[in-house]
């Protein structure tokens, strides 16, 4: 079955242009998500007079697990809708109007229970209609087999980290510092900048990508999509994607114990003094993407350079290192349990090295899982299964509350340990099984050179390429 893309406008840097736009926009909705998940346990365990709802560590914990776990849920639906009836660029539009909004709601001076779980239903299903769709078409832009497509999604996970480190810069200072309203409504501001920039370029930016459903995109130019039964090397490849998917709910269960745990030992446990002065808890939740911002280029050109020489390691080879990488990270975690058990804190050495480990391990996982998705889906299924592939995320987000929650019980050092002793366990088994999934993938994963799609009486355009 042919794959392609849809008509994209010129390229700037090696990159189509609409990759810049799709990282803008995905820097603003990440400043969003991240501002509020930087406040959010700190906000319900809060009974202090910037009016939080004073509930324990585990309550708390298992709530940010199920909206975590919600949040990565919904595109699944969303991907769906995008497929069959919105195209990908409205659903975009209406998911980050949805987060907008959802932000306000839990801006608003002394909110009740009821306001609050209305503003996280609206962030939960904006982000179904938002997440998978603008993720796949960054994967849009490029040819199969296009060697740049890795490190093309690497340069996107930079947009999502600067978002990160803007959320903890912005939304987290004003609210620990201001009120919770402030730092809400900041991530709700952040969210209509990004829909706003969003409308004003994508037609000149993104040609077709995304803007039509799949079942009627030869409407607008681009092939149709087959409506034939997959094929058995279509079959093998989405037996690739659910059992990776499996996989990264080890590693996300694990990396997500950032936002929660690990955000809750911070404020308690860790001396964050520095030259006398005490650095804000939720700056903490900074240093994972300010370590992407230093990494992603240089990871980007490791996997665009060994590409190019056929020498880049199969995706799951990569995921299992990221795996390895997780465990290893908890391993100083380790350290900074037992620094603040003997006496009363931990060095901020501990955390910090904890997450530069973390983000390697996220560098090796997460950006070339976004491009494996969009490698081995067939096309009429692409958002669809981009949407399944966050379903691993959904899980490990509602995991990471879970287990999160068993440091009350059980202690951080033990806790700690089994994270460790677990995703060591996951990298191996991946690591000794990546040879039979690249057999599956059936060269999905190789570069190879784009092949131009002859025209059709209409001057071709670029960017439509034949598999």
């Amino acid at each position: 079955m042919a794959q392609s893309t849809a008509s994209a406008p010129t390229e700037t840097r090696g990159h189509p242009k609409g990759l810049y736009l799709l990282f803008t926009t995905e820097m603003w909705e990440r400043m969003s998500y991240y501002g509020m998940r930087a406040l959010l346990v700190l906000y319900m365990v809060s009974a202090s007079d910037k009016h939080g709802f004073g509930w324990s560590q585990s309550k708390a914990l298992e709530i940010y697990g199920i909206y975590t776990g919600l949040v990565y849920l919904t595109p699944v639906v969303g991907g769906f809708l995008a497929d069959r009836y919105l195209g990908q660029r409205l659903s975009v539009v209406i998911g980050g109007i949805l987060m907008m909004l959802g932000q306000f709601v839990l801006a608003m001076p002394g909110t009740v229970e009821a306001l609050f779980y209305a503003g996280l239903g609206l962030l939960v299903v904006g982000n179904g209609f938002f997440k998978a769709n603008i993720s796949t078409m960054v994967g849009g832009l490029y040819a199969p087999g296009d060697a740049r497509r890795d490190g093309a999604f690497t340069i996107f996970y930079m947009g999502i980290n600067l978002g990160a480190l803007l959320a903890s810069a912005v939304c987290g200072t004003l609210g620990e510092k201001f009120g919770w309203t402030w730092g809400f409504g900041s991530a709700g501001v952040g969210m209509g900048l990004g829909v706003v920039i969003f409308l004003a370029f994508a037609n000149r930016l993104l040609g077709d990508v995304g803007k039509a459903p799949k079942k009627v995109e030869s409407k607008t130019g681009a092939p149709a999509v087959s409506s034939a039964a997959l094929t058995r090397e279509e079959k093998d490849r989405i037996v690739v994607i659910f059992v990776l998917a499996l996989f990264v709910v080890f590693f996300w269960a694990a990396f997500e114990q950032a936002g929660g745990l690990m955000n809750l030992y911070t404020d308690a446990k860790v001396d964050r003094s520095v030259f006398g002065w005490e650095v804000p808890t939720t700056w903490f939740q900074a240093v994972n993407p300010i370590f992407i911002l230093l990494l992603g280029p240089i990871f980007a050109e490791l996997w665009t350079g060994l590409g190019r020489r056929s020498k880049d390691p199969s995706i799951p080879a990569k995921m299992a290192m990221g795996l390895l990488l997780v465990s290893f990270g908890f391993v100083f975690m380790l350290g900074a349990s037992k620094q603040s058990d003997a006496s009363g804190k931990a060095a901020l050495f501990w955390v910090v090295a904890a997450y530069f480990f973390h983000t390697a391990g996220e560098l090796c996982l997460s950006p070339v899982g976004l491009s494996m998705v969009t490698k081995l889906a067939p096309v009429k299924y692409a958002s669809a299964l981009m949407g399944v592939w966050f379903v691993a995320n959904a899980v490990a987000n509602y995991l990471a509350g879970l287990i999160g929650g068993y440091a009350e019980k059980m202690g951080e050092f033990d806790l700690f340990l089994a994270i460790t002793v677990a995703t060591a366990a996951a990298g191996g088994v991946l690591l000794a099984i990546a040879p039979m999934l690249k057999r599956m993938m059936h060269g999905a994963d190789e570069a190879r050179p784009a092949v131009a799609q002859p025209a059709t009486g209409a001057e071709s355009k670029p960017g439509i390429q034949a598999a």
